[in-house]
């Protein structure tokens, strides 16, 4: 009896294996936490693998309009959209289910500074010595926000002197490399990183809220993409999200 049981359980096991789908996820890097937590779950409770492509939104946009595959694509509304419209992802397939804004994290064990207004900020950045900061020659969503809100409070100069640029990736992880002592990203982009505190948001006058969403490519899409996304856009994408310090969209 025990060596039917045993050989019962096998045959289950082995069928879950065989049945098991692969789902490749391409994701900016704000929402990656959000994504991954879900993902680790999710295989968990299915037996599928998820697999990450990540790359900036400018960056996600050129790899799908260039014909790379991928069951999932995590980005802006607005990159979905020219997707959409391109006819790489399928209308009415998209999914809102985070929102991040941009702050400022330091060196830990820094004392925090003041940027609770706009010229709070505007004295922070120009004492800071070292500044981390996404690239925007990359194309992500924060970076070229950046790039045009240093322009508009007449820091451009200011930030050229001290910036280190991070094409890809936590632009925080400059601090723990010695690299700078502050960094300016989105706040989902900083929580993350061990060895640096998030001091906090923007100002609301200064600030851009991003919303992340999923969508399925153009195309007959898979059963365990749609139980993916159904995921990411219920209870546990919701918690995924608060714990990366992000606010969910339900």
């Amino acid at each position: 009896m025990i060596r039917i049981v045993t050989l019962v359980s096998a045959l289950c096991a082995f069928a879950a294996t065989a049945n098991a789908a692969e789902i490749k996820v391409m994701t900016t890097g704000a929402p990656k936490q959000v994504v991954q937590t879900v993902a680790d779950g999710f295989q968990s409770a299915t037996g599928h693998k998820v697999t990450f492509v990540q790359d900036t939104a400018g960056g996600v946009r050129r790899r799908i309009e260039a014909g790379e595959s991928a069951d999932i694509i995590v980005a802006t509304p607005e990159v979905l959209n020219a997707l959409t419209t391109a006819g790489k992802v399928a209308p009415g397939s998209q999914v809102d289910f985070a929102r991040t804004g941009v702050g400022v994290g330091i060196k830990e064990g820094m004392p925090r500074p003041d940027i609770s207004t706009t010229e709070a900020f505007k004295r922070f950045i120009a004492e800071t010595p070292s500044l981390a900061l996404p690239d925007p020659a990359a194309g992500g969503t924060s970076a070229v926000f950046l790039a045009g809100l240093f322009q508009r409070l007449g820091l451009t100069e200011v930030v050229k002197a001290k910036a280190r640029f991070q094409a890809g990736g936590y632009a925080a992880d400059l601090i723990v490399k010695g690299e700078a002592v502050a960094v300016v990203h989105q706040i989902s982009e900083i929580i993350p990183v061990k060895g640096v505190t998030l001091v906090g948001p923007l100002p609301a006058d200064i600030q851009l809220i991003s919303t992340y969403t999923a969508a399925l490519p153009a195309g007959p899409p898979g059963e365990a993409a749609r139980a993916f996304m159904a995921a990411l856009g219920g209870a546990q994408g919701a918690a995924a999200a608060r714990a990366a310090g992000m606010d969910p969209v339900r």
